[in-house]
């Protein structure tokens, strides 16, 4: 029995061993390999070189172009998702698994065809185009054309991040404050969003990464315009297609350190919002 119970244990720390070993290759191999080669060769021709590329005219309007539809999607995506979210968890009625299916809509459809759909919405053959065209409103291979593929994308981050929240919450402190005498607003300012804000933020940032890097609706729509329509994953391709590999590296590096702050800010949401629900 003994030795029963100690070669049971030796194959489970083998096992355990084992799995850990896999995870750190996996994860070197696929994730931190790329990322250092990524700053590596962004570095490679030196740190003039680099602020050179990064500081280029045309690189800056990208970067402040990608910021700008950042923060216009999550100001969107924020009021919308916290509506949505309201409407699902608080209120019944017909059509509200439907509602709730068109959430995740954005999910399940390529970003290629997302960008078509707009094309094809406010685009030439448009019934809407003569009525935009007259109100000299252009969408199509134009910053509006990017904001509204982006906020499509990036839709249900923030709504389905609050949904399970205030599923969990339930009905009874927002009753108990109505029989009191509290309107919507010291409601939802007072009860509803402590309950939510972290996972509130917790989407937020989920929302600004996926929208720091769109690529595929983004590129449908923009045209390509450079210094006009060119995010920064746009005009990181842009200089890779043109050989520009020390150019493209540099852009790339500046998303990464977004990318890893996001990160760090994720992971500091997730711990405090574990830790006030325990």
């Amino acid at each position: 029995m003994e030795r029963n119970r100690k070669n049971e244990e030796k194959g489970k720390n083998f096992t355990r061993w084992f799995l850990i070993l896999l995870g750190i290759v996996f994860l070197a191999v696929f994730l931190v390999l790329p990322l250092i080669y990524v700053l590596v060769t962004a570095l490679r021709e030196g740190w003039n070189v680099y602020v050179k590329s990064v500081s280029d005219p045309y690189a800056v309007k990208a970067i402040v172009l990608t910021l700008e539809v950042v923060l216009f999607t999550v100001l969107v995506n924020t009021v919308f998702g916290i509506f949505a979210a309201w409407l699902i968890t608080k209120f019944t009625f017909h059509g509200k698994k439907v509602i709730s299916t068109l959430i995740d809509l954005p999910l399940t459809i390529s970003p290629i065809i997302a960008g078509l759909i707009f094309v094809l919405t406010f685009g030439r053959q448009s019934a809407l185009y003569p009525l935009l065209q007259k109100l000299d409103i252009q969408i199509i291979f134009a910053v509006p054309g990017i904001v509204l593929a982006t906020i499509f994308v990036t839709f249900p981050f923030i709504s389905r991040e609050i949904i399970p929240v205030l599923t969990a919450a339930g009905n009874d402190e927002e009753e108990a404050a109505a029989l009191m005498g509290a309107n919507g607003f010291q409601i939802f300012t007072q009860i509803t969003l402590p309950h939510i804000r972290w996972a509130l933020l917790y989407g937020i940032v989920l929302c600004t990464a996926r929208a720091m890097g769109e690529f595929g609706a983004v590129s449908v729509l923009s045209g390509h315009l450079r210094g006009i329509t060119n995010t920064m994953p746009l005009y990181i391709e842009l200089l890779y297609q043109a050989f520009d590999f020390t150019g493209a590296f540099a852009m790339s590096s500046i998303l990464v350190i977004l990318a890893i702050i996001i990160l760090v800010a994720r992971n500091i949401l997730e711990y405090h919002g574990k830790k006030e629900r325990a």
